[in-house]
């Protein structure tokens, strides 16, 4: 039987998604992509999980949309590539968290990269929507597109500037050149790079830190803020942080949060 496509494990509130086709530096395909929506909703629903890892099997994080795919569409005038769009992952959500491929914001849990190896095209899409970049010092990142004569996907050409400003996005897509780890990390592509050989410890380490010592409730929020705010304006951030502010200090975690202070002992956070 073959391996799927996309692998899912939960350990002590951490759910680690991992793209699993590693003989093919984890190319994404149509069972990718059904497998990883699954996934994240599977986690964004189970109350167990506080963290979300996405990771690659093998040497490499994500090679990128299958090249076989790519040359079936370019034989066929692009009939090849799926033009209608899945059910919205949360239609609920804001539209612009409803596209096919901009789900992450709409996860009310921190999702880390943990980019492992090589992440291009589509792979590096996915590592911007998550809300942390971590990286192995072996990884690398390209945009690919410009190589393979398309464009700025999915929304890469909004999100890209916004991470490491408007001229180094026009270089990495103009030139889809070979990032690696260290400049990734300077220009702001990576928010952290740590050693290959200790990368998934210190990667799980930090999760745990977010899944144990921080109250879930605020992270929900947070990332929320963070998500409307760059599609906003000030007034408008303001304005939810002043009615969030509000409905904190009625939550469970707020009196928890000032008692496992006052009382010097592990907070026992519970999301509501």
């Amino acid at each position: 039987m073959a391996e799927p496509a996309i692998l899912y494990d939960v350990k002590e509130r951490i759910a680690t998604v991992t793209f699993n086709r590693p003989d093919r530096l984890n190319a994404f395909n149509a069972e990718t992509e059904t497998g990883l929506r699954q996934a994240m909703a599977r986690a964004a629903e189970d109350e167990g999980v506080r963290v979300i890892i996405l990771t690659g099997a093998g040497r490499g994080f994500c090679a990128g949309a299958d090249m076989e795919r790519l040359s079936g569409a370019a034989d066929s005038r692009g009939g090849n590539i799926p033009r209608e769009a899945p059910t919205a992952f949360a239609p609920e959500a804001r539209a612009d968290f409803r596209h096919r491929y901009t789900y992450f914001p709409a996860i009310p849990k921190p999702i880390i990269a943990a980019v492992n190896g090589p992440a291009a095209g589509l792979g590096l899409v996915f590592a911007c929507y998550c809300d942390l970049r971590f990286a192995g010092s072996e990884a690398i990142f390209t945009t690919s597109f410009a190589r393979r004569g398309l464009i700025a996907e999915y929304g890469l050409a909004w999100l890209l500037p916004r991470l490491v400003g408007p001229g180094r996005a026009a270089d990495l897509l103009y030139s889809a050149r070979r990032v690696a780890a260290d400049e990734a990390e300077r220009i702001g592509l990576a928010d952290r790079v740590f050693p290959q050989t200790l990368f998934m410890p210190r990667v799980l380490d930090y999760a745990a830190e977010l899944a144990n010592a921080v109250s879930p409730r605020s992270l929900a929020v947070m990332k929320r803020q963070l998500w409307a705010a760059m599609l906003g304006g000030l007034d408008e951030a303001v304005t939810l942080a002043n009615e969030e502010m509000r409905l904190s200090f009625l939550s469970a975690d707020f009196k928890e949060g000032v008692a496992h202070f006052v009382e010097k002992r592990p907070a026992r956070f519970t999301g509501r």
